[in-house]
């Protein structure tokens, strides 16, 4: 099966900075292409789309522009970049309009889940986040199980942007807590406009003695409230080694759809992702 990764990471530490990483060891070292390539070595990852990974503000320009050229380059599969944003900020269109021109550029993240509640409800980031309609670009949202009401509003004031819901709305797994998640994640999916990402989980999962079956519930639900036609494999490397491989997440992810055929694996692996990001 052909394999779409609608999220990927990259991180060069000698060249940007990523503040968030001091705190975590295992991570906190440079992740490139040629380690991604090892990673994905014999899975038939054709494409991906490469998620910003929270760089400092003063390096979010540049580490685009970076990504940018990577992608031009014949030896990867990097055909996507969602850029790092800032739409809280009143400067936000005039940074979009430095980047927006590039076909390459699909669309912004701002990392929410490590910021004050209010950053996403504010009339500024409100108003920036449905300007990108304008650009042609969609919005990943990022945020803690207990922050999915914010989503769900951020998604009624922009009803024609394209959202994608980032790690399933990062519930959690290893608590086994599936509510209130569930009930906010069959509210979200109510807006047409949203789909969700199948990343994070193992994550967010015990990390020493998970189990394809531990994901099985939060898979499901996403599944049955979003339908076939609006979900999307995300890695989520190399966050996702903290508690497997990306070949344990691949297989799992594909032992817990199997039932449904092979016609809804491709969606869920390939066609939704080409689609939803609009790539090649």
């Amino acid at each position: 099966m052909q394999i779409v990764d609608t999220h990927q990471h990259l991180w060069d530490i000698e060249h940007f900075r990523y503040s968030w990483l001091h705190s975590l060891p295992q991570l906190n070292r440079s992740f490139r292409m040629a380690d991604y390539l090892a990673a994905t070595e014999g899975l038939n990852v054709v494409k991906s789309v490469h998620l910003e990974a929270d760089v400092d503000e003063q390096y979010m320009l540049d580490e685009t522009r970076h990504l940018l050229a990577l992608a031009e380059q014949t030896d990867n599969p990097l055909e996507g970049i969602v850029a790092c944003g800032r739409p809280e900020n009143e400067d936000f269109k005039s940074y979009l309009d430095k980047i927006a021109a590039y076909p390459k550029v699909k669309g912004i993240r701002r990392v929410l889940h490590t910021q004050p509640d209010g950053v996403g409800q504010g009339a500024t980031f409100l108003k920036n986040v449905a300007a990108l309609s304008d650009y042609g670009l969609s919005f990943d949202i990022c945020v803690l199980a207990r922050q999915l009401p914010i989503a769900i509003k951020l998604v009624s004031k922009s009803p024609d942007v394209v959202f994608i819901l980032d790690h399933c709305g990062v519930p959690q797994v290893k608590e086994k807590h599936l509510d209130p998640w569930r009930s906010h994640i069959t509210e979200i999916a109510k807006s047409p406009n949203v789909s969700c990402k199948m990343s994070g989980l193992v994550a967010y999962a015990d990390s020493e003695r998970w189990t394809a079956e531990d994901l099985r519930p939060f898979v499901e639900h996403v599944i049955a409230t979003f339908g076939w036609d609006r979900v999307l494999f995300g890695s989520d490397w190399p966050v996702c080694t903290l508690s497997a491989s990306y070949r344990q997440w691949v297989e799992a992810l594909q032992s817990l759809t199997h039932e449904a055929g092979e016609i809804n694996q491709k969606k869920l692996f390939h066609d939704n992702a080409v689609r939803l990001y609009r790539l090649s």
